[in-house]
């Protein structure tokens, strides 16, 4: 009765275990492979290790049963880190710009439905469920967009499928959707400020004819510094080519020098190549860069400064700068103490191998995880190892 019972226990611990979604362990092309054997779609979870929506997702929707049972039924399913491995040229491929993207793909390899972010156990199967519906997948919505469709619900769900991996498709569904509105209300407001990317896009015109309407829900400077913002990013489109990995510094400076004083153009620049080392894996001119920028660091947010120095903990090696990133971490905390903040403290103590301040740091951080309700697994498995 004994062997009864032990073997009974383990049949239920992998029940449980199995539950959610069943992910496949091979690569692209052998899950190509089984999904064209199998006749399936393939579903794929386009994350990043740093990203928070992407953890909270693994943790709180993948491991549901319900989620499981639908997806282990219809789909072959991945999980890809888009910045690792095969998964830098497949987000290239699939234009995968913000995480987590959630890729539906067919057997060939072809893209037919996709979405993004954060989702919600009901509205997660849904999606699937669109995704297996010919009609409803994003493929299908494009061509109904070609045909003339005006609906305004519809052209609304389009932009949000499309706005951040397809913005210059997104910005035609919206200037048709703000072209049958005489007033805009705050949800409209949010969606155009979303949409808006370019100086050159059709959506451009309409942020600067609806000024008025946008001033009823934000500020004038506000107002004024999406502005400026939206003509750096068309600056910087233009003057960084993405073959060669250089940047046209007097096209910047010139074009930018138009509504930037001299001194405030320059750290833009320079802020903007330290963005662009990063993502290109440049990290000697990301880290030079960097500290020139953050000398003085008074004047910048918690949350800024526990980025920076974040990202140092995940990028750079040299102690000297580790240590001006433990810094940065600290006025992050006295600026506003928080899990985040806490945990970049004990990991980048426990790079420089100070065991001490790292465990006394991720002791806090889990303190404040658990009194707000945030996943402290991570920092649990450090202080484990210190």
């Amino acid at each position: 009765m004994k062997k009864l019972s032990l073997v009974s226990s383990l049949f239920i611990g992998i029940l449980a275990f199995a539950q959610g979604i069943k992910f496949e362990d091979g690569n692209f092309a052998s899950i190509l492979a089984k999904a064209k054997k199998e006749n399936k779609l393939i579903f794929i979870d386009a994350y990043a290790s740093w990203c928070g929506p992407c953890k909270l997702m693994a943790k709180n929707i993948f491991p549901l049963k319900t989620v499981g049972d639908y997806y282990n039924s219809h789909f072959i399913n991945a999980k890809i880190d888009m910045e690792k491995g095969e998964g830098i040229e497949l987000a290239k491929k699939y234009n995968v710009k913000a995480f987590p993207t959630y890729l539906f793909i067919d057997p060939n390899g072809e893209t037919v439905h996709r979405t993004l972010g954060y989702v919600e156990e009901n509205d997660f199967i849904q999606f699937a469920k669109d995704a297996g519906d010919p009609n409803k997948r994003l493929t299908s919505l494009k061509q109904k967009f070609e045909n003339g469709e005006k609906d305004p619900e519809f052209l609304k769900n389009l932009a949000g499928l499309t706005i951040y991996n397809d913005p210059e498709f997104a910005g035609k569904v919206l200037n048709r959707y703000f072209g049958q509105k005489t007033t805009l209300d705050q949800e409209d407001i949010q969606i155009l400020l979303a949409g808006t990317q370019s100086t050159e896009s059709p959506l451009y015109k309409i942020f600067q004819d609806k000024k008025a309407d946008i001033l009823k829900f934000l500020p004038e400077d506000k107002y004024e510094k999406l502005d400026k913002n939206i003509q750096l990013n068309t600056i910087a489109k233009k003057a960084y080519n993405a073959d060669t990995k250089s940047w046209n510094e007097t096209y910047f400076m010139a074009e930018t020098q138009k509504f930037l004083k001299k001194d405030e153009a320059e750290k833009v620049f320079k802020r903007m190549k330290a963005n662009r080392a990063l993502k290109n894996k440049d990290i000697p001119v990301y880290e030079k860069l960097i500290l020139e920028l953050y000398q003085d660091y008074s004047a910048a947010s918690s949350e800024e400064l526990n980025s920076l120095a974040w990202n140092f903990f995940e990028n750079v090696s040299n102690k000297t700068s580790l240590e001006k990133a433990i810094g940065w971490a600290q006025e992050s905390v006295k600026k506003d103490q928080n899990f985040a903040n806490t945990d970049t403290l004990a990991n980048l103590y426990n790079k420089i191998g100070d065991k001490k301040n790292a465990k006394m740091w991720a002791e806090k951080s889990i303190e404040l995880a658990k009194s707000t309700g945030q996943d402290s697994s991570d920092t649990e498995k450090l202080l484990k190892s210190l």
